[in-house]
C-alpha cells in the first residue's frame, strides 16, 4: 500500500503539461484488435489502468513495442483467442472496467468476445446492458453465466442494424461502433455518445479504413467493411486532468499555466470553472490561471443559487464534479452540486467535512457547498482515496490545508494520473510518496 504525505498551505507556480487522455487511451487500445497490421499510438499516459490493459493485450499475444516515451506500436496478427477461456484472463480482465471494450473488436474480427464482470471505481451502478443489447441487435448471441459473472457474445456473421441506445453510454457506444465497423451492411446508432474521445476513436477507425459518418453528433452511420488496416494515432490531452489543474490553481492561490490543452475539445469545462469565480486566460492553446486571493461563485440570472450538474457530452463531465466540490468549499458563496449519473460519487465529502468544509449531503446525488471564502484553511487530515477522481480531489484539498495530511490507497490515484506527485512537486508542491 502506498501513501502520500502532503504538506499544505504553499502557493505553487509554474507550468504543467496534461497527460494523454485516460478515457480515450482505453478505447483506442482496444481498437488495435481490429486489424493484423501495425497500429502506432502516441501520447499514451503511463498510468495504472492503461498499463493493465496493455498487459492484457500482451497476454492475448498482441505484439507490443515501446517506440519512445508514451508511444507504442501494436500488432495483433496472432491473437490467442483461446486465452479468453482461461482463468488467468478472467483475473486480468476483471481488474479494470475499460477491458469491456475488447469485446466489440474481438466479436467483429473473430466472432466471439468474453469478459468477466469488469472492475474499476466503486462509484455506483454502471450497467452493461447497452453493450450487450447492441451486440444482439447486430446478430450476436449473448450468454451470461451468473455463477461466475462471466459474459459471452458469439456471432460469426454480424449484420448492420438500426440501434436506438437507451443511454448515451461512452464505452457502450465505442464497443458497438467497433463491432459494427466490420459488420455486413449499414448500422445506425441513435443517442450515441459524442464525447471528444469517442470522436477520436471514430476518426482513428476511419483512418484504418472504416466508414463512419456523423462523428461529433448523437447519430452515427457506419458502413461495414471486410477488414481494417493499420494507422498512426495521437491521443488528446486529458480534459479531466486539465480541470483538476484549474481547480488546484484556484484553491491554492497559485499561478499556473497549463500547456497544450486542445481548448476546442474542452467543451463547457472552462466556463463551468469561471462560474465558480476562477479567472482563466487562453494564451494560444495554453490556459493561464493567475493567482487569486479569493473567488466568488456566480448566481443564476434571477439571483437563485448556482447548480452544477453532470450530463452526457456536451454537458459537464461527471469526472470533474469531485474537483468542483473541493474548489467550491473555499469559494465565496454557495452552490448545489447534483451528481446525476453515479449515486456513490459524493460520499467522499465526509472527508472534506472532517477538514472543516461546510457541505450538506442532501442525498446520494446532491450536496450543497457553503464556501469558506479562504477565511479558514482546511485542517490537515488522514484519509483514504475511494476512487480516482475523489482521490485527486482529496490531494488538492490536502495541498490547500494547514499542516501535513496523509492520503492512503494512492494506487487509486495512480490509476488515472501519471506521476502526479513528481509533476506537482516540480511547481512547488510538497508531496512525499511512501511505500
Amino acid at each position: 500500500m502506498t501513501i502520500f504525505k502532503v504538506k499544505g498551505g504553499t502557493k505553487l507556480k509554474g507550468t504543467l503539461t496534461p497527460q494523454g487522455a485516460k478515457n480515450e487511451a482505453l478505447q483506442v487500445l482496444c481498437a488495435v484488435l481490429l486489424t493484423e497490421k501495425d497500429v502506432i499510438i502516441e501520447n499514451l499516459p503511463n498510468i495504472l489502468d492503461v498499463n493493465v490493459l496493455i498487459d492484457l493485450l500482451k497476454s492475448l499475444n498482441v505484439e507490443v513495442e515501446k517506440i519512445k516515451k508514451n508511444t507504442f506500436r501494436f500488432k495483433a496478427n496472432n491473437v490467442d483467442i483461446d486465452y479468453l477461456s482461461s482463468e488467468e484472463y478472467k483475473i486480468k480482465s476483471s481488474k479494470i472496467r475499460g477491458s469491456i471494450m475488447i469485446v466489440g473488436p474481438l466479436l467483429a474480427r473473430f466472432g466471439k468476445g468474453y469478459i468477466p464482470q469488469p472492475g474499476g471505481d466503486k462509484i455506483g451502478r454502471r450497467r452493461l446492458d447497452t453493450h450487450f443489447t447492441g451486440f444482439e441487435k447486430l446478430g450476436a448471441q449473448f450468454i451470461y453465466d451468473s455463477k461466475d459473472e462471466f459474459f459471452r457474445v458469439e456471432g460469426e456473421n454480424l449484420k448492420g442494424n438500426n440501434l436506438l441506445l437507451e443511454e448515451a453510454s461512452v464505452t457502450g457506444t465505442a464497443n458497438i461502433v467497433m463491432a459494427a465497423s466490420m459488420a455486413k451492411g449499414k448500422t445506425t446508432i441513435y443517442n450515441a455518445a459524442c464525447e471528444p474521445y469517442l470522436q477520436q476513436l471514430c476518426k482513428m477507425l476511419n483512418s484504418m479504413g472504416a466508414k463512419i459518418s456523423g462523428i461529433g453528433s448523437n447519430l452515427l452511420e457506419i458502413e461495414g467493411v471486410s477488414s481494417l488496416n493499420g494507422c498512426r494515432h495521437r491521443v488528446l490531452p486529458d480534459m479531466i486532468e486539465i480541470g483538476s489543474f484549474i481547480g488546484l490553481a484556484a484553491i491554492t492561490k497559485s499561478e499556473i499555466t497549463i500547456k497544450n490543452v486542445s481548448f476546442k475539445n474542452l467543451g463547457i469545462i472552462p466556463n463551468t470553472f469561471e462560474k465558480l469565480g476562477i479567472k482563466l486566460e487562453l494564451r494560444g492553446d495554453d490556459i493561464f490561471i493567475p493567482s487569486q486571493e479569493n473567488y466568488t461563485i456566480k448566481s443564476f440570472i434571477d439571483g437563485s443559487i448556482l447548480t452544477i450538474s453532470d450530463a452526457p457530452w456536451p454537458g459537464f463531465t461527471p469526472d470533474l464534479l469531485s474537483i468542483v466540490v473541493v474548489v467550491a468549499a473555499q469559494a465565496k458563496g454557495s452552490v448545489l452540486i447534483h451528481q446525476k449519473m453515479f449515486e456513490s460519487r459524493l460520499f467522499f465529502v465526509d472527508k472534506l467535512i472532517d477538514m472543516g468544509a461546510k457541505i450538506i449531503l442532501c442525498d446520494p446525488h446532491r450536496a450543497t457547498v457553503i464556501g469558506l471564502n479562504q477565511e479558514a484553511k482546511f485542517k490537515a487530515s488522514s484519509m483514504s482515496s475511494p476512487d480516482i477522481r475523489a482521490g485527486v480531489s482529496l490531494l488538492i484539498a490536502a495541498l490547500a490545508a494547514d499542516g501535513e495530511s496523509t492520503i492512503h490507497n494512492v494506487e487509486q490515484i495512480d490509476r488515472g494520473y501519471e506521476k502526479i506527485d513528481e509533476r506537482l512537486n516540480s511547481i512547488g508542491a510538497k508531496i512525499e510518496r511512501i511505500s
